[in-house]
């Protein structure tokens, strides 16, 4: 390469010399496409670790498939889920969790074929998790608490206080499913917003394993803002007012 360099130049302007500029500039886009296409790869891959931190710390990605929490979220919604909660900071009443089925809450339904492309993407967090071993819910009750449906006002209450909950579906009256549970240690009661259809903590605290109760340890944290469709972006209200005077559990 180096004699060919050095005769092209004591060639000046001679026959050769166009044939070696272009070589030159051809090796250059070549050098310059190789330099773009490691930028992006460099990108991309940064890209990935940092969606699969943040999916590991910070935040994960869950798919609504149902229509258990209307009006406050919708079938097909997408949302971001707080993991500090409660991995970090203790759970509150009204907030809205998402949690591993471990009870045996959800039915079998046939699992469709694998899909390495769209797995991959869930586990390093680009795509919402679309599994069916999870589910969300409206905390109602916390350990300790005393949760009661319902007074001679259909209302539930909590540990004596009869609750005022504007989150409920308003399309329906919900029925009234009778219980009386006190909340267990590590232990809380969940309910759905759309009421009428949502199998919750009342329909499983007597024939499924944990009566009714979810383990705070299945919970992989609190449901924070709705990611998608763009018309329903927001931040999800734990309604503080709600049950803001309920006593400490006796």
């Amino acid at each position: 390469m180096r004699s060919r360099d050095a005769g092209a130049d004591a060639a000046g302007a001679g026959p050769e010399a166009p044939g070696a500029g272009e070589g030159g500039d051809g090796g250059h886009r070549r050098g310059g496409l190789m330099a773009w296409i490691r930028e992006i790869a460099i990108i991309l891959g940064v890209a990935i670790v940092l969606s699969f931190l943040i999916k590991t710390f910070l935040f994960k990605a869950f798919y609504i498939p149902s229509e258990s929490m209307v009006p406050t979220l919708e079938e097909n919604d997408r949302i971001f889920v707080n993991l500090f909660v409660p991995r970090n900071f203790a759970l509150q009443r009204g907030e809205v969790v998402v949690f591993k089925d471990t009870k045996g809450w959800l039915p079998e339904v046939p699992q469709p074929a694998p899909n390495p492309v769209q797995e991959g993407l869930e586990f390093v967090g680009l795509l919402p998790d679309t599994s069916q071993q999870h589910l969300i819910k409206r905390v109602i009750g916390l350990p300790g608490d005393h949760v009661v449906c319902c007074d001679a006002s259909q209302h539930i209450t909590v540990n004596g206080a009869a609750l005022s909950e504007p989150y409920v579906n308003p399309a329906e009256t919900p029925h009234v499913v009778p219980f009386d549970v006190t909340v267990p240690a590590g232990s809380i009661w969940v309910m759905g917003d759309n009421r009428n259809h949502s199998s919750d903590s009342r329909y499983h605290n007597s024939v499924q394993p944990g009566a009714g109760f979810v383990s705070i340890g299945d919970v992989e944290g609190q449901a924070a803002v709705i990611a998608w469709p763009l018309n329903r972006i927001r931040s999800l209200d734990s309604y503080p007012d709600t049950f803001k005077d309920v006593p400490a559990p006796k």
